[in-house]
C-alpha cells in the first residue's frame, strides 16, 4: 500500500504532550522465566536485553525512594480463572500455578516494600485492585516496562491512562516476539495514549522525583 509514511499521516492529528507529574512509580509488567528461556513457546530473543534495561530502571527507583511494582500472571491448573483470553491463547498454561516459567528472574525479582499483583488477563489494573493502591499512594505517573510490548505493556499503559496516571514507557525495557509488533505499538502508544521515553530520560526523570 502506497502512500504517506505513518509519520506523515499522523502529523497534525496526534501531537499532544503528557507532563509527568511529581509522584512516579516503576510498574514492571510479566518480567517472568517464560520470556527469558529458551524452549519456552512464549521466548523472545530481545528480551534479556529488556531485562538489563529492567534492572538499570529498578536499581535507580530503589535508590531514590521511587516505589516499584512487580505483575507477574498465574492460573489455576484447568484455566478455568483465565476466562476467553486463556482460550484464546492456550500457551499460558505456561503460567499455570506452580510453573517454573512464572517465576521471576533471579536478577530481578520483587524486594521488601516492593507490590507484587497477580494477574489473569493482559493488563496490569483489570481485576488486581491496582490502581486502587496507586491512588491511595498518591502516585500519578507510571514508568512502565515488562513483556509484550503488544499484549500486556499495551493493555497496562492503556489503562494506566484511563485511571489517570501518566504513562511513560520505557522503550529499552519492553520486549516483543518481533521488532514488527514492538515498533508498531510504540509509535501508536506515543501517539494516542503515553509518553514512549528511552531508559536514560527515565532515569533522569526518577533522579529529579527523588523522594
Amino acid at each position: 500500500m502506497s502512500g504517506p509514511s505513518a509519520a506523515d499521516n499522523y502529523a497534525g492529528v496526534y501531537e499532544g504532550r503528557l507532563q509527568p507529574g511529581q509522584h512516579p512509580a516503576l510498574l514492571i509488567v510479566d518480567v517472568v522465566a517464560a520470556y527469558l528461556t529458551e524452549g519456552s513457546a512464549l521466548f523472545m530473543a530481545s528480551a534479556a536485553e529488556a531485562l538489563a534495561s529492567n534492572i538499570r530502571l529498578t536499581e535507580a527507583a530503589r535508590a531514590r525512594g521511587v516505589p516499584v511494582v512487580f505483575t507477574n500472571v498465574q492460573y489455576k491448573a484447568d484455566g478455568s480463572d483465565g476466562g476467553v483470553f486463556y482460550r484464546k491463547a492456550p500457551v499460558l498454561e505456561a503460567f499455570v500455578e506452580g510453573s517454573p516459567l512464572g517465576a521471576f528472574p533471579p536478577e530481578l525479582t520483587p524486594q521488601a516494600g516492593d507490590r507484587v499483583f497477580t494477574k489473569q488477563y493482559p493488563s496490569a489494573f483489570f481485576g488486581t485492585g491496582l490502581a486502587e493502591a496507586l491512588h491511595a499512594d498518591g502516585i500519578d505517573t507510571l514508568l512502565i516496562t515488562g513483556y509484550s510490548t503488544s499484549g500486556c505493556v499495551r493493555a497496562s499503559a492503556l489503562d494506566a491512562m484511563q485511571y489517570g496516571f501518566v504513562p511513560l514507557v520505557v522503550r529499552e525495557a519492553c520486549a516483543d516476539r518481533h521488532e514488527g509488533p514492538h515498533e508498531a505499538n510504540l509509535f501508536d502508544l506515543q501517539a494516542k495514549y503515553a509518553e514512549v521515553i528511552s531508559e536514560a530520560e527515565g532515569i533522569a526523570y526518577l533522579g529529579q522525583r527523588a523522594a
